[in-house]
């Protein structure tokens, strides 16, 4: 299982200094959300250009707003910019946002990711499209600097969503969903799609906050405050439901090394092919949790 770990910041500048960072201790992966603040395929472009030895991947970027032929050119742009290092994570969202937020619809999702990876798909693999669906009617060619165009992720979680992204993508990312769920549920449900589509094992990119410390009681109520809203969200108390868990602070991975270490453990016997740390804490223990799931890679 390959480590990696999230970054962000109010400013470009943060971001490529936490990615920088990320590289220079040697993990995998970096992993930007786009929530409501800078665009994380911009930020991704822009922080790949200027770091090198690390991959940088979008957890995750909503379709709604944008068509999936912009998405397409934005995603060929930034793989170009990491020079070959850059996935692209996609997802719905939530209907709170897309709705009461963007005042979109948020009309059959799963009929909407179906048609948008019909369109997009093709414009990444092949570098055209001709597609006639209710949804979409995209007919163009896209020119790519490279034959093909980054690996694609989908943010999946119920049954119909993951075995669009086994049978469709290159694989998931996960949020608030533990080892349980994943053994259980996520990597059954996606890895039988793939298998039946005829297509490479899947990803699995499971995201969820980490922190090494000696007061794993203390770090629990943190992660309680910190987490709270995706414990109300109606996908993700879905799984922290088929974890066992009551809500976000139970599926945190806290304590001293050892227990951290046995969690990821887990992780990876699950199913799990790339971890992304959310670091917690203060600066002392962020850089205790660093240095472990360093030596874990």
């Amino acid at each position: 299982m390959r480590i990696g770990v999230g970054v962000g910041g109010a400013t470009v500048s943060d971001v490529v200094d936490d990615v920088r960072q990320a590289a220079e201790e040697g993990f995998a992966s970096a992993w930007l959300s786009n929530i409501f603040a800078l665009d994380a395929i911009t930020a991704a472009a822009l922080a790949g250009r200027e770091v090198s030895g690390i991959d940088i991947g979008t957890a995750v970027v909503p379709t709604f707003p944008r068509h999936p032929f912009a998405m397409a050119q934005q995603a060929i742009t930034a793989h170009d910019a990491c020079r070959g290092r850059f996935t692209l994570g996609i997802g719905l969202s939530h209907q709170l946002v897309i709705e009461s937020m963007f005042g979109m619809s948020f009309d059959r999702p799963a009929r909407h990711m179906r048609e948008y990876l019909e369109v997009l798909l093709p414009l990444l693999q092949h570098g055209s499209v001709d597609h006639e669906g209710e949804l979409y009617k995209v007919k163009a060619p896209l020119e790519r600097p490279e034959d093909s165009g980054p690996p694609v992720l989908v943010a999946a979680l119920a049954p119909v969503m993951l075995k669009l992204a086994g049978t469709m993508a290159d694989g998931t990312v996960t949020w608030m969903t533990g080892p349980r769920a994943i053994a259980d549920h996520i990597a059954p449900r996606i890895g039988a799609a793939a298998e039946g589509a005829g297509r490479p094992p899947p990803r699995i990119v499971c995201g969820l906050p980490v922190a090494v410390t000696a007061d794993a009681d203390a770090a629990r109520e943190q992660a309680a405050r910190i987490f709270e809203v995706y414990g109300g969200l109606p996908s993700y108390r879905s799984m922290l439901d088929k974890e066992g868990a009551e809500g976000p602070a139970d599926v945190a991975v806290v304590g001293d090394e050892e227990a951290v270490a046995a969690t990821v453990g887990r992780l990876a016997d699950a199913g799990v092919t790339d971890f992304q740390a959310a670091v917690f804490g203060d600066a002392e223990g962020r850089s205790r949790t660093r240095q472990l799931l360093r030596s874990l890679d």
